[in-house]
């Protein structure tokens, strides 16, 4: 798999200049969302290499990372003229990127395309790593392909246009960095002050982010081996999500990846000695910003079909990432059902479900 190209942007219109300078291309597409097209759109709207670019708007929020809104991206390019040699920009947060690649990877079998990440959690996981797709059957991110960008863009700009639940959400990703990390980097994020934000400073945390999920990936493209760190929360997290949309109550994936980490963490302290003092100030972290998803013991069983469903399973056998300490990682960590449950109890005791 090629290695994208992340930049962190200080001059937005001089940096895309460069990347589509580097995309020779006959027709330009840019993918948004009704969102981004109200608040972000105008930011890049007058940028002169972008005079030309034809606009395709679908529909925000996870609720439209489907089959059916990637069949309407795909006509929309076929009935608009695009060939293999079109390039896509994807504007927006992570259902626009993944969704966006996934589409721009498929179309004559492939096209170019950048991205353009408008939220926190788009800027430090969706659209960095290769990894796109849609959900499918009631499953997240159930179909779909690993296939870089060219490029990716990363402008803390475009954070000022967030709410705080989706900058909590991204953060969630984040603090998922720094625990696979340094104590130093999980300490810095746990002390950051989410209700008085410093641009400049979280922008620099950012790129520290950024900087963590790139070398795990470009160790491990395909994840074979260790970029299943990157799963840390979200075995439990997936199953939180998807859980959640089928009971029509859908929460940010930010939010399911944070309490996922809470039951996560809780079983690294048992199977491999995470320390109880880390497990506690992640936990009253996660407590005190994310609320809680609120389920009883009657739901167990539900929530662990999705689990079966992981992507990360082997043969049935439900697999977890887990800490001995921060930044100290454990791959393919099994769970019996009864240890599963027992994390679930263990996670609506201490968030007070």
């Amino acid at each position: 798999m090629n290695k994208q190209e992340v930049i962190i942007c200080h001059d937005l219109e001089e940096n895309l200049v460069g990347a589509i300078g580097k995309c020779p291309h006959d027709k330009l597409f840019i993918l948004l969302d009704e969102h981004t097209r109200d608040y972000c759109w105008p930011v890049v709207q007058k940028f002169d290499v972008l005079k030309e670019a034809e606009l395709i708007c679908i529909g925000p929020e996870d609720v439209h990372k489907n089959l059916e809104t990637l069949a309407f991206v795909w006509k929309e390019l076929g009935d608009r003229g695009a060939t293999r040699h079109s390039l896509m920009i994807n504007l927006g947060g992570g259902m626009v990127t993944d969704l966006g690649g996934f589409a721009a990877s498929t179309f004559k079998r492939g096209i170019k395309y950048i991205n353009i990440p408008t939220t926190l959690l788009a800027m430090v996981d969706a659209s960095v790593g290769g990894k796109t797709g849609i959900n499918f059957n009631g499953l997240k991110n159930e179909i779909g392909v690993f296939s870089p960008a060219q490029s990716v863009l990363i402008d803390s700009e475009f954070l000022k246009t967030l709410d705080a639940h989706n900058l909590f959400s991204g953060y969630a990703e984040m603090l998922k960095h720094g625990l696979i990390s340094t104590c130093e980097h999980w300490a810095e994020l746990l002390n950051f002050d989410l209700n008085k934000v410093d641009y400049k400073a979280l922008q620099a945390l950012v790129a520290k982010s950024v900087q963590i999920k790139e070398d795990i990936v470009e160790q491990d493209p395909f994840e074979k081996g260790i970029r299943k760190a990157l799963n840390l929360g979200h075995t439990v997290g997936h199953a939180f999500e998807s859980f959640a949309l089928e009971s029509k109550r859908p929460v940010l994936h930010g939010y399911a990846v944070a309490w996922g980490i809470v039951c996560e963490l809780y079983f690294s302290h048992l199977k491999t000695g995470f320390p109880k003092d880390k497990l506690r100030q992640t936990l009253q972290f996660i407590k005190e910003h994310y609320g809680v998803l609120s389920f009883d013991c009657k739901q167990y069983d539900r929530l662990y079909e999705f689990m079966k469903h992981d992507k990360k399973n082997t043969a049935g056998v439900i697999n977890f990432t887990l800490l001995s300490e921060v930044g100290e990682i454990h791959i393919n960590q099994s769970a019996t059902k009864e240890e599963i449950f027992d994390m679930l109890d263990f996670y609506r005791e201490s968030m007070g479900c």
